[in-house]
């Protein structure tokens, strides 16, 4: 797509790590590749746009970008953090939208990339103050009692989890309503998202698309609750292999007559839905227990014992603050600052004019417990100190 122009080409003989290719513009050299990041050459866009020039080839490449895309600003630094991440903050942003993060080469990317069959791909995440509890991830057979232990476990801690709602491509049924019950969405748009990464896990059943999209299960991450999940072993595997942390618990029936025997004591199926659970049931216990991936293998025999059991591998004890974190929040910054980086460390510095006098400010950022990542949120950004100087004080 052509040559860098001048600006860029002087600053990489230069070896600049961090380049103004012009207004509005970041660039950022990684290996044999700079990202240009800036206004879309559509002036429509409201949202910052990538695009890549390789010094091997001498010709630019406009990726595929993937996640949610930041909105054009006022202004941004952007800050190489490690070969395959460059933090983005913007300038003017409100709290909540202020850091970014794009990841150019880590695992997601390159899945994305082979998945995609393209020779270039991205994937934005934004950045979120503090941490949030792991996911509970919860799978077992039909009539095991898992829609019943987790209302229980809804009922007594109702500010600490929460479900994420899912997706599905079939129309809605009787009294269901959009974004309570389910999202009702096109399987074409279903199938574009998760074409594009942004489902934890998926699944066709009867014809229609069932999934639990990344941007759900964050949603419920921001509120500071811990988001359950009521999947399949299948769907278990993808939630294991994401950037997710999670606590996987799988439920067993005491054996397979006592789960026939709850199975008709239902009354909504016929002999051979019965049937056809049953043979189903007996794979699933058979992959719970043999894949590896749960961390719990809980035997649902008595109700209670087995609620007890749940809450006690969950660090529960009865206690509605047990283990709960506070919201995740964002970060206030000033709308004109300058940044720089040192070791894992963010040093934004600014500047305040209160009652004649200057003030010198510094928010330290400490990026070296950094989770998550694209195509949802990036967490563990933390304030590590802040100060403020007054007009004698020069040396920060």
């Amino acid at each position: 797509m052509g040559e860098a122009p001048a600006c860029v080409a002087n600053d990489l003989q230069n070896g600049s790590p961090n380049l103004k290719s012009k207004d509005g513009e970041t660039s950022t050299i990684i290996g044999d590749k700079v990202y240009v990041i800036g206004r879309a050459d559509d002036a429509s866009t409201l949202l910052l746009a990538v695009k890549i020039y390789n010094k091997f080839t001498g010709k630019w490449v406009i990726p595929t970008v993937l996640g949610t895309r930041p909105e054009i600003c006022k202004g941004h630094s952007a800050v190489l953090l490690n070969e395959d991440r460059i933090m983005i903050i913007k300038k003017g942003s409100t709290p909540d939208d202020c850091i970014w993060f794009l990841e150019v080469n880590n695992k997601f990317v390159k899945e994305q990339t082979q998945n995609l069959g393209t020779d270039e791909v991205v994937a934005w995440s934004k950045g979120v103050r503090g941490d949030t509890e792991k996911l509970l991830v919860i799978s077992g057979p039909s009539g095991v009692g898992k829609g019943t232990l987790i209302s229980m476990l809804m009922e007594e801690f109702p500010s600490m989890f929460a479900f994420s709602v899912s997706h599905t491509s079939r129309s809605p049924r009787g009294m269901e309503k959009d974004g309570v019950h389910y999202h009702f969405t096109e399987r074409s748009v279903m199938e574009k998202g998760i074409k594009d990464g942004k489902f934890l896990e998926f699944s066709e059943v009867h014809g229609n698309l069932y999934g639990t999209s990344i941007e759900a299960v964050e949603a419920v991450a921001d509120t500071g609750k811990r988001c359950i999940l009521d999947i399949d072993v299948k769907g278990a595997r993808k939630v294991r292999d994401s950037s997710f942390e999670a606590i996987f618990i799988f439920l067993c029936p005491p054996s397979m007559k006592e789960l026939e025997q709850r199975l008709r004591a239902r009354g909504t199926e016929t002999e051979e839905q019965i049937l056809k659970r049953l043979r189903n049931a007996e794979a699933e216990i058979e992959q719970g227990k043999s894949s590896g991936i749960y961390d719990h293998v809980l035997y649902n025999d008595n109700l209670e014992e087995c609620y007890k059991n749940l809450k006690k591998v969950l660090g529960l004890n009865g206690s509605a603050t047990a283990n709960h974190k506070t919201t995740p929040k964002g970060i206030d910054l000033p709308p004109h600052h300058s940044v720089s980086k040192v070791d894992n460390k963010i040093l934004i510095k600014s500047e305040t004019l209160e009652l004649g006098e200057t003030s010198k400010n510094l928010i330290i950022l400490d990026v070296s417990k950094l989770k998550g990542g694209a195509p949802g949120r990036t967490r563990g950004l933390n304030v590590y100190a802040i100060y403020s100087f007054s007009n004698g004080l020069n040396g920060i």
